[in-house]
């Protein structure tokens, strides 16, 4: 077992210096960067089942899963079948095809809380999109946010929270005016207090309220469900649209997400690329009477080329028929659960500052302690043991994406037996870095 010598990046790094005069940083995603780990990005050459081999040939077993979507695991049979199937007649039309309407049916015959969708390419276009929507339903201009949530790269969602109780956003990145940040208002998460002032403030004028209800881009920020109750019922309260971001939580804890797994019913829903088995897609789903606002049918204007690409389609419906089979979420959920638990367990024995925050099939690395935490405030910046236990689990061949603040997902194809294995990994690097 690799211990004490790093794993050869040589081709990697090769790769990484060439990339570097094509792209800025080298990347076409900053995270990829490996900025907050240490070593060169490594560059994955194919994945199956639940491992991944990079250019050097080092094989790891891998809980980045692709930032979630491959809830089936990497090549599976009958999403590789169904994409070889309908390439067969052609990558892309710019028109309606069958497959659109299956994939639909699929989703909207199982949901209970939307009518309509519309697929686009990405989950930032679903959620650009969606903005657009409630901004034409209502009338209003001003959206509330949450610290810690993170939407996409969308202009007036690339905000932090200012100073104050209740304020308006400042931009966290070059390029988004003033004049934009300003019509984004941002809260911390959980907090009561600040949310029931804001709507007091200005209820009125804001159009939506957007947030992951299980957000996982910034730590994994398990939030109380009266706190979710309460951004419901102030919504209702001031004709505020509640706009549940489910990128990440759709169709990953349970097949409705966050809405069924709370039971909560958003007015607006967007989901991301796990419903195009890995393949670019989104898609924004509401009431058949707000989408009815969406071009052509009413002025809310969003096209694409690429929507509904048949080939994201044919993936996406060989993904979710198998999401859609009697206990898939139970069976995931409990083998999440004994994998993480050996993990937790070893580290509490030992008295170790560490947790393995889980909701389930996502976990995220906690070096907080055994402090819940439900805010971006409260995470310790201190990234050194993460950083620590991303080189070590690299040398072992555990994969996990390279930054602290992300999570990570068990997939279907994780056996029992390669969890057992990652979990013993796990401990053996907590030993080693405390």
């Amino acid at each position: 077992m690799r211990i004490d010598q790093d794993i050869s990046r040589a081709t990697s790094e090769a790769l990484y210096a060439k990339a570097k005069t094509y792209f800025p940083g080298g990347v076409n995603s900053p995270v990829r960067a490996f900025k907050s780990v240490e070593g060169s990005p490594l560059f994955i050459k194919r994945g199956n089942g639940c491992r991944i081999w990079d250019e050097d040939n080092n094989e790891f077993i891998d809980f980045c899963c692709s930032w979630g979507p491959l809830i089936l695991g990497h090549n599976h049979p009958a999403v590789y079948e169904n994409v070889v199937k309908t390439l067969q007649n052609g990558a892309s039309f710019g028109a309606p095809t069958r497959l659109e309407n299956e994939l639909a049916e699929l989703i909207l015959s199982r949901n209970h809380y939307i009518d309509k969708l519309r697929f686009v390419s990405s989950g930032t276009e679903a959620v650009m999109s969606a903005i657009r929507l409630a901004r034409g339903c209502t009338g209003r201009s001003k959206i509330l946010k949450f610290e810690g949530c993170y939407h996409g790269h969308v202009d007036a969602l690339l905000v932090k929270a200012g100073s104050g109780l209740v304020t308006f956003g400042e931009s966290s990145s070059a390029g988004v005016p003033e004049a934009l940040a300003n019509e984004t208002v941002v809260i911390a998460l959980n907090d009561h207090e600040a949310l029931k002032k804001c709507f007091e403030q200005i209820g009125g004028e804001i159009a939506c309220a957007i947030i992951e209800p299980i957000p996982a881009n910034n730590g994994l920020l398990l939030q109380e469900k009266n706190f979710l109750l309460e951004l419901k019922e102030l919504c209702e309260k001031y004709g505020v649209l509640l706009l549940f971001d489910e990128v990440i939580s759709g169709f990953r804890v349970a097949f409705n997400g966050a809405a069924e797994y709370y039971g909560i019913k958003p007015d607006i829903v967007t989901y991301g690329k796990i419903i195009g088995g890995g393949l670019p897609v989104g898609a924004y789903g509401a009431s058949k009477e707000i989408m009815g606002f969406v071009s052509p049918d009413g002025p809310v204007y969003q096209a694409g080329t690429l929507s509904g690409n048949p080939v994201a389609m044919a993936a996406g419906i060989a993904q979710l028929t198998e999401c859609a089979k009697p206990g898939f979420y139970e069976e995931l959920k409990s083998k999440t659960d004994r994998f993480v638990g050996k993990i937790n367990d070893h580290a509490s024995n030992n008295g170790y500052p560490f947790e393995m925050v889980t909701i389930g099939s996502i976990f995220w690395l906690s070096f907080n302690g055994k402090k819940r935490i439900h805010s971006a405030a409260e995470i310790d910046p201190d990234m050194s043991g993460f950083k620590r236990m991303h080189k070590e689990l690299l040398n072992r061949g555990v994969y996990l994406g390279p930054s602290g603040y992300e999570v990570g997902f068990v997939s279907q194809a994780h056996s029992e037996e390669d969890l057992n294995r990652a979990a013993e990994i796990f401990c053996e690097v907590l030993d080693r870095i405390f």
